[in-house]
């Protein structure tokens, strides 16, 4: 498996708090697998909030094309959106949104101020939420006689792809669904094809 196959994401949702000169900011974890997705998150927090002073937000999704966005939402400009995507980009998440809420306390921050609280708040609820390691894969399905299953299981571990990856399902067949890194699709293309001619697989195919 190529490391090109591996990304993180957070592991849960997750909410922390951080008091500054008496405002309060209040940072939310959420994950989200497209920019649809973040946005919604974003209104469900803003509708829920809707006394916070500013509601600041930013999100990283989709791997390996990822896609980035922030929004200051009324703060000075760059001292909200853009340190709660640094915080994202320092934890090399995606599929992740972060949304700071800010109530303010009557005392100004000043831009460093700003940054540094956002940036923090954010980096607590990121903390708190954890992260997780995902694999980008294609599903496959391969069927075969039960005399050749173990045989194929084999080269298929061989090949790279996780045992725990490969799920049989045993009668007077077998099935297998395995979850096929993305790297490995062509060699596992080469693989089963050839088992194909074989006669160790009676066909295959993958997910669409």
């Amino acid at each position: 498996m190529s490391v090109r196959d591996e990304y993180l994401e957070p592991a849960s949702s997750a909410e922390a708090e951080l008091r500054e000169k008496r405002s309060q900011f209040v940072g939310r974890v959420f994950r989200a697998v497209d920019e649809n997705e973040a946005r919604e998150r974003i209104r469900e927090v803003s509708k829920q909030h809707p006394d916070a002073s500013h509601t600041c937000w930013a999100y990283r999704v989709g791997f390996p094309n990822t896609v980035e966005y922030y929004s200051d939402a009324g703060e000075p400009s760059g001292t909200a959106g853009k340190p709660i995507l640094g915080a994202l980009l320092r934890a090399k998440l995606v599929n992740v949104v972060v949304v700071v809420t800010r109530y303010f306390g009557g005392t100004k921050l000043g831009v460093r101020g700003l940054i540094n609280a956002y940036g923090y708040c954010a980096s607590l609820a990121l903390e708190k939420a954890g992260t997780r390691s995902r694999v980008r894969s294609r599903e496959a399905f391969v069927e075969c006689p039960c005399e050749h299953a173990r045989a194929v299981i084999r080269q298929m571990t061989k090949l790279g792809i996780p045992e725990d990856e490969i799920r049989p399902e045993w009668g007077s067949s077998v099935k297998l669904a395995a979850s096929v890194p993305w790297s490995m699709a062509e060699s596992a293309v080469a693989l089963f094809d050839g088992y194909s001619e074989r006669g160790f697989i009676s066909k295959w195919e993958w997910k669409t």
